[in-house]
C-alpha cells in the first residue's frame, strides 16, 4: 500500500471515530442537554438512531485500521485512533459544545471523502 493510501486511511479512521463519537455523546442526555437546554431530552428514536450511528462509525473505524495495519497492528492502532479522536471531543465538549454537531458532519463527510480516496488509490 503507498504512503497516500495511508494518509488517507488514517484520515478516514479518526474521522469515522470522531464522528461515531459525536453521535454517541449526543444520545446521553447531559451532553443532548448541553445543545437544546435544560430539560431536553432525546426521543427514543433519536437516541436509538445516534446510538447506532456511532456505533457504525466507530465499526467503520475499525475495519479501516484492520484493513490497513492487519489483525495484529490494527488493534492497536484502532486503540490510538479512539483515543485521540476522544480526546479531541471532550475538549470540544468542554470548550465549544455548541459546535459539536457541525464537527460531528464535518468529521462524518470526511470520512466519506477519504474512504472513497482510499477504495480509488487501490484500483
Amino acid at each position: 500500500m503507498s504512503g497516500a493510501s495511508n494518509a488517507a486511511a488514517m484520515v478516514a479512521a479518526l474521522s469515522s471515530a470522531a464522528a461515531g463519537f459525536t453521535a454517541l455523546s449526543l444520545a446521553m442526555d447531559r451532553h443532548w442537554e448541553a445543545l437544546h437546554g435544560r430539560g431536553n431530552v432525546p426521543r427514543d428514536g433519536q437516541r436509538r438512531l445516534l446510538r447506532w450511528a456511532g456505533s457504525g462509525g466507530l465499526l467503520i473505524s475499525l475495519l479501516v485500521c484492520l484493513f490497513i495495519w492487519g489483525a495484529a497492528q490494527g488493534w492497536v492502532a484502532w486503540a490510538g485512533v479512539l483515543t485521540a479522536s476522544a480526546f479531541a471531543l471532550v475538549l470540544t465538549l468542554c470548550y465549544a459544545a455548541h459546535a459539536i454537531v457541525r464537527i460531528g458532519w464535518a468529521a462524518a463527510f470526511v470520512s466519506v471523502v477519504a474512504l472513497a480516496a482510499v477504495l480509488g488509490l487501490l484500483r
